[in-house]
């Protein structure tokens, strides 16, 4: 999964049986994302962090597999293509989750007397706690 993009396109094209067209190129001047540096980012800007983390533990086979049904989810209209915008859809709701759930998390360590509300004194508390 070191390329998880160009994986994308490939399994698009193998689940499909005809290759995928490239809707958008990329604007002059535009940066680039740096593959070699990492594809961790990639996995999980993707996947959402946990998801990423599960894909981790899978063999190839496995990935390829699961990531075929994460393309099928991919394709809004059905067409089977993934245009940049249903990617760009996917990639923000994935963002989206993330964000929720880890709200979600930290709320609970930050509303100490568990009334669903974080006033001043608990966020003081469970951020600045050990140096007051």
């Amino acid at each position: 999964l070191r390329a998880l993009p160009a994986l994308l396109m490939l399994l698009t094209a193998g689940a499909l049986g005809k290759p995928t067209a490239r809707q958008e190129r990329a604007r002059p001047g535009a940066v680039q994302h740096e593959d070699r540096a990492g594809f961790q980012y990639d996995h999980e800007a993707f996947l959402g962090k946990e998801e990423a983390r599960s894909f981790d533990q899978l063999s190839p086979e496995e990935s390829r597999e699961r990531l075929g049904k994460i393309v099928d989810r991919i394709d809004d209209d059905k067409d089977g293509y993934i245009t940049t915008e249903e990617l760009k859809t996917w990639i923000k709701r994935v963002q989206k989750r993330y964000i929720y759930e880890n709200v979600a998390k930290v709320w609970k360590d930050y509303d100490l007397n568990k009334d669903d509300k974080i006033a001043w004194e608990e966020y003081k508390q469970a951020t600045y706690g050990y140096y007051l």
